[in-house]
């Protein structure tokens, strides 16, 4: 049976691949080539939340991954109207002020006997990412014949810094990582 690690990471930097790459080493998983999969968990998966990736294999090896990812940059700014009150500051003013916008990835899981699904979901708003990946995680169990019971997820958040990139991520890497040769 093998084990899928589910962990988070933010970054920060002056691009945002560097962004990317930064919130990849928070989570311990910047040495890997990630390949991309839906969503499906191998029925003889077991998947673990970690804080931290372990060692997954030498470097430069390919790691199978399913991946939320969101990077905001110095040009994106949100309106106070668009996300909900902002306090004082919008409510007495005619034109509510603009801000940097929160960072947010998710990733929500459901397992049972058999296979089982995870549903990545990016936004701004933790709390509206995590009722899209309930919803999300619903609609894929519909959709299937499986028995699901057990449900979990992680959101990563971050506020973003001005004149840089900041990205948040969470990722289920998939057993060991494998040669790309």
């Amino acid at each position: 049976m093998s084990t899928i690690h589910v962990v988070g990471g933010v970054g920060v930097a002056d691009t945002a691949m560097a962004s990317y790459d930064a919130a990849l080493a928070d989570a311990n998983l910047h040495n890997y080539n990630l390949i991309a999969v839906s969503s499906v968990v191998p029925a003889d998966a077991t998947v673990r939340h970690v804080d931290r990736a372990p060692d997954l294999g030498p470097a430069g090896n390919a790691l199978t991954v399913v991946e939320a990812r969101r990077t905001v940059g110095p040009s994106d700014e949100v309106d106070f109207r668009e996300g909900g009150r902002a306090g004082a500051e919008a409510a007495d003013s005619k034109r509510a002020p603009r801000r940097r916008p929160n960072v947010a990835a998710g990733l929500g899981w459901t397992t049972g006997p058999g296979p089982g699904l995870f549903y990545e979901v990016t936004g701004a708003n933790s709390e509206d990412v995590r009722e899209r990946i309930h919803a999300g995680l619903d609609d894929g169990s519909e959709l299937r014949d499986w028995e699901l019971p057990e449900r979990d997820l992680h959101v990563e958040t971050a506020a973003a810094e001005p004149e840089r990139y900041t990205t948040a991520v969470v990722i289920a890497a998939y057993g060991e990582s494998e040669s790309v040769l």
